[in-house]
């Protein structure tokens, strides 16, 4: 669904980690997540199940894996 995001935070050396976002940019469209050998794979995925973009983490730097789904209730009105 537009609007579905997901922030990944990783570990990249040191003391230091880096925040990525992989969001549903268009109606129709979705984020999932797999985890694969020892891989996180995060993708925009049409209503086909074809992946439009991809992003790929190892396991063992992801150190949180945020899902933020969109809201089903229409936009509050000011009138």
């Amino acid at each position: 669904m537009k609007g579905d995001r997901v922030e990944i935070v990783v570990d990249v050396g040191g003391s230091a980690t880096r925040t990525y976002e992989v969001t549903a940019t268009r109606a129709g469209r979705r984020v999932e997540i797999a985890n694969r050998r020892g891989i996180v794979e995060v993708s925009e995925v049409t209503r086909t199940g074809t992946a439009v973009r991809t992003a790929r983490f190892m396991s063992s730097r992801v150190l949180a894996l945020v899902e933020h789904p969109a809201s089903d209730a229409p936009p509050a009105d000011g009138s």
